[in-house]
């Protein structure tokens, strides 16, 4: 049945051939379904977002905008900026200031912080609003391929049909099969809206999310151990993982290497302003132990939401750890439904997830062609010693191309800001290097840095491996000095040679 929508004045008109509520129905609020459905809009198309956050299992809750906003990216960013002040405060006095550091106030940071995302929740609303989005604060089902039931908080339900569907419902921290787990720990869905100072912390998990929260908590005085099962940073660069966990070592976070939860146990429960007391045992090298903590934080992966949305109502296939295999287009095995972000096999990150969710609806409503590209994606782990990456591991360029066809340059460096202050180990580790493959001009395959601004440098050095540079390049370009970037321009020491890799004065 041929029907038309009547736009907005600024909203270019399309013609379609069905008789459904929606053109595009998104399951999922987050950075990666809010872009997506924005962006088809802007074309034209008639579009609903469904968007419900089930409460944690300490009941915590947020509002829309997805992990990022609420619970991952900007509180965590917000909160290892918090720590990075307290370093900087006392690396003034030795330029001069006359600096008195006195306590951190936790209450006051995360009622901030928080006041921050509900501002930005409520942004979202209204430019939802402004942009022609429909927005359902509801969680929504498959009943068939273009059906969906949905129901709010006060349990009432509605159905919706539409043409298409994009499933961009993200997913949710892990909770081992331990006794307690879920009774008295947290995970990352509850840390950046804690209503009493954590106290003495254990962050169980070596993942990114487990050592960001460490290197903050310490940062602003948390007596913090993390709790490892193997290795750190699993994924990324070994070399650049064992180097944080080095930093994050001598900084005062303490680690228990190898060890595995076996039991929690509440010996006194929490109140309104103070953490509970928690007895954990755990095994170490193999032998029992238990310890006295106030925080239980877990960090040891993140499920997608797949099977929370019937998909065997549509015969979605989707692998057993949750992810949803698609094409180079991000259809899914149903010809009508599509998935982005967190759901997919790709790096889990918020750019990645907005940049496919634009480019689909683009191909949707508005004749584009262009696809994702999932290959070469900047990221960076904020730990107190930041980590900036993209491109191969040295273990995956290895992997995929051979040793003797790999070389990798490497330098350690220290930034202009450390030089005056008192001398410590700590300021070596500041460290890059370039993994180039021989055979190949020696493009770079790989971009690996610690140190300052982690984000800032890697986020543009990025644009070189998506234009295949060469090392040739590298060394043509003039760096800025005295930069931390430059050391990526005058790089000339390579692993296989075994010289030293201490910077030379300029």
């Amino acid at each position: 049945m041929f029907r038309v929508q009547v736009p907005a004045d600024d909203m270019p008109q399309i013609e379609r051939s069905h008789d459904y509520n929606f053109d595009l129905a998104v399951l999922g609020g987050g950075s990666g379904g809010l872009a997506c459905a924005k962006e088809a809009a802007k074309h034209g198309a008639k579009v609903v977002v469904f968007d419900f956050v089930q409460p944690t299992a300490q009941k915590t809750t947020w509002g829309i905008g997805g992990t990022c906003l609420n619970v991952g990216c900007i509180p965590k960013k917000l909160m290892h900026t918090a720590s990075i002040y307290g370093e900087l405060m006392e690396d003034a006095q030795n330029y001069g200031w006359d600096v008195t550091r006195n306590s951190h106030d936790w209450g006051k940071m995360v009622g901030n912080i928080q006041n921050h995302i509900k501002g930005q929740n409520w942004k979202i609303r209204v430019d939802l609003r402004e942009k022609n989005v429909t927005y359902y604060n509801e969680y929504a089902t498959f009943v068939d391929k273009h059906t969906v039931k949905s129901v709010n908080k006060r349990g009432a339900e509605r159905t919706v049909t539409a043409d298409k569907f994009v499933l961009a419902m993200g997913g949710r921290p892990n909770y081992p099969d331990v006794p307690g787990a879920s009774d008295f720990a947290i995970t990352s869905d509850d840390i950046f809206s804690l209503k009493y100072h954590p106290g003495k912390t254990l962050c169980v998990g070596a993942s990114y999310i487990s050592l960001e929260c460490a290197g903050f908590l310490n940062g602003i005085g948390v007596d913090t151990t993390v709790l490892v099962r193997s290795i750190l940073l699993r994924g990324f660069d070994s070399d650049c993982s064992e180097k944080i966990g080095g930093y994050m070592e001598q900084s005062g976070v303490k680690f228990i290497r190898p060890g595995l939860p076996k039991k929690i146990e509440c010996i006194k429960e929490a109140t309104a302003d103070t953490a509970p007391e928690l007895r954990v045992t755990y095994t170490h090298n193999g032998e029992e132990k238990s310890d006295i903590y106030n925080t239980v934080l877990f960090a040891i992966g993140r499920k997608p939401l797949t099977d929370k949305i019937n998909p065997e109502s549509i015969g979605l296939k989707y692998d057993p750890n949750g992810k949803i295999p698609v094409n180079e287009e991000e259809l899914t095995n149903v010809d009508n439904v599509y998935a982005i972000g967190d759901l997919l096999n790709a790096p889990e990150l918020t750019p990645l997830a907005i940049q496919s969710g634009r480019l689909l609806a683009k191909r949707l409503y508005a004749g584009s062609k262009i696809l994702t590209d999932y290959v070469n994606v900047p990221t960076t782990v904020f730990t107190p010693l930041e980590y900036g990456s993209v491109g191969l591991s040295e273990d995956q360029a290895i992997a995929k191309y051979g040793e003797d066809n790999i070389e990798v340059y490497h330098t350690l460096h220290t930034p202009t800001e450390q030089v005056v202050r008192e001398p410590s180990e700590l300021d070596g580790y500041n460290y890059a290097k370039l993994v180039v493959n021989i055979a190949d001009n020696e493009c770079i395959l790989g971009l690996h840095y610690l140190g300052p601004n982690a984000g800032e440098i890697t986020g543009g050095f990025g644009l070189g491996l998506i234009m295949g540079a060469t090392k040739t390049d590298f060394d043509r370009l003039v760096g800025i000095h005295p930069t931390c970037s430059e050391v990526f321009t005058t790089m000339n020491i390579t692993k296989r040679s075994g010289n030293s890799i201490d910077v030379e004065d300029c």
